[in-house]
């Protein structure tokens, strides 16, 4: 009998109302069938992010894999698309997917590993760069239509509704402040695959005992087409460090061979897309980390 956790059903039904109550239902029997289809056995307890549940399982081989359960929407039907692009070079591997219920068998990696947990977080930067270097490099999937033009067009056309909600002049300034940069590139939006939440918790090592084709790898990407200078942001607000968001931002933009210029303005949109949905969710000010990295970007050339 598969538990579905609280707080997974909590989110479902804060942001999706009925349709994420009724998903949330109907999750215990959607995990039956698909172990079924699959020739799986549940190993022990789920655990969850956001939005989706992951079991751990066994293959009818008797290999280890992570069954990831989640609703039938664009986002995640974005994310096989991308994870078969990229075969496993520098990504979890993908190993069987069902377009109608969007759910995925994925390879099993060490869930108590990732680059949240390298001491020294300018190395952990360091290696998500290279790591970033590398998934950028995967030519996007010609099904994959979401795209950072589309995206950045949107969020330019709620910023003089959301401005107002911001209880601060300060910071009303300084998100128009990031909206103008954004402003200057969305007519040039890029054309690389991003994963779109490039953190640390997001990259994990394989097993000991596992396919060890590379130290570490990308999961639970969001990917969209455009500029890689749009990826950059979640290196700088997870394990922030206001002492070294300039350190990290050179490093990637040297890594990445970026324009620096162009990714400062994508890092900004960044900042301005996270504004905003703070905003959604009634929030009347931004919070402290994104203030200053746009601060920090904003002030130094």
């Amino acid at each position: 009998m598969i538990t579905v956790p609280p707080e997974l059903a909590g989110y479902h039904v804060r942001f999706n109302g009925e349709a994420g109550g009724a998903w949330i239902e109907a999750l215990p029997a959607l995990a039956e069938r698909m172990l079924d289809a699959w020739e799986l056995r549940p190993t022990g307890p789920g655990w969850h992010g956001m939005a989706a549940l992951v079991l751990p399982v066994l293959r009818a081989d008797g290999g280890r894999a992570a069954l990831k359960l989640q609703p039938h929407e664009e986002e995640n039907e974005a994310e096989p698309l991308a994870l078969r692009a990229h075969d496993g070079r520098g990504a979890v591997r993908l190993l069987e997917f069902d377009p109608g219920t969007c759910s995925m068998l994925l390879e099993w990696l060490d869930a108590e590993r990732s680059l949240n947990d390298v001491p020294d977080s300018f190395e952990a930067a360091e290696l998500l760069t290279g790591l970033m270097a590398r998934l950028v490099t995967t030519p996007p999937p010609p099904e994959l239509r979401r795209n950072l033009g589309d995206i950045a067009s949107a969020m330019l056309a709620q910023v003089p509704g959301a401005l107002p909600s911001l209880a601060r002049d300060d910071q009303r300034r300084l998100l128009a402040d990031c909206a103008a940069a954004t402003r200057e590139l969305v007519g040039e939006p890029g054309d690389r695959l991003l994963h779109w939440d490039l953190h640390y918790e997001n990259v994990l090592a394989p097993l000991p005992d596992g396919d060890r084709r590379e130290p570490w790898l990308a999961i639970d990407p969001k990917p969209l087409v455009g500029d890689v200078g749009f990826d950059l942001l979640p290196a700088l607000d997870n394990r922030f460090d206001p002492a070294e968001t300039l350190r990290r931002f050179d490093l990637m933009t040297e890594v990445l061979a970026l324009d620096r210029a162009r990714a400062k303005g994508w890092t900004l949109a960044r900042v301005l897309q996270n504004g905003l949905w703070a905003i959604e969710d009634g929030l009347t000010e931004i919070t402290p980390d994104q203030v200053s990295i746009a601060e920090t970007l904003l002030t130094h050339r």
